[in-house]
């Protein structure tokens, strides 16, 4: 198969994948440096990289599933109020291995959408991929982000684009 063949075949299998569907075996350490380092090939323009990936596993993970509840509870009108949602919060955490906060650092240097652009097309290098190492993976962008930023140590000049959620495939 030429290269052409094989990138049209990776791209045209890439899919969104959710956390009830991975195995629930670790993301060896190899396949997620692969996985970031991908990300660092995305365009950018005078070369700001703006993405940040806050990394949460184990403990860490557990702890950001949990604020992400407490904030839904916290925010969330009682006749609003869903159980179901609130249980998937912490359940779609603890079923995926790895979870990565998407942060933009915009530098003032170029406009905001070419950074949210350079770190969408990083994020979609990291989809490729975990395509082709047999990682599920989505990024999710829940209302729940903006309530977070002193969780996630967030600088003034950065912003949280939600969550990449990754766990090995059967």
């Amino acid at each position: 198969m030429n290269e052409a063949s094989i990138l049209k075949n990776i791209i045209e299998r890439r899919r969104s994948i959710v956390p009830k569907d991975y195995s629930g075996a670790a993301i060896s350490t190899h396949i997620l440096d692969e996985i970031l380092n991908a990300a660092s090939f995305a365009p950018n323009h005078k070369r700001t990289k703006p993405w940040r990936f806050k990394i949460f596993s184990g403990n860490d993970k557990n702890n950001l599933g949990e604020t992400l509840a407490a904030v839904y509870k916290n925010i969330t009108p009682p006749q609003l109020f869903l159980e179901k949602k609130y249980l998937d919060i912490t359940d779609k955490i603890t079923k995926s291995d790895v979870v990565l906060a998407v942060v933009i650092n915009f530098s003032g240097l170029v406009p905001q959408w070419e950074e949210v652009a350079a770190t969408a097309m990083a994020v979609q290098n990291m989809y490729l991929t975990c395509t082709v190492n047999n990682v599920g993976c989505y990024w999710s962008t829940p209302d729940l982000k903006d309530y977070i930023t002193q969780f996630l140590a967030l600088e003034e000049n950065q912003q949280c684009y939600g969550f990449f959620y990754m766990g090995m495939l059967h």
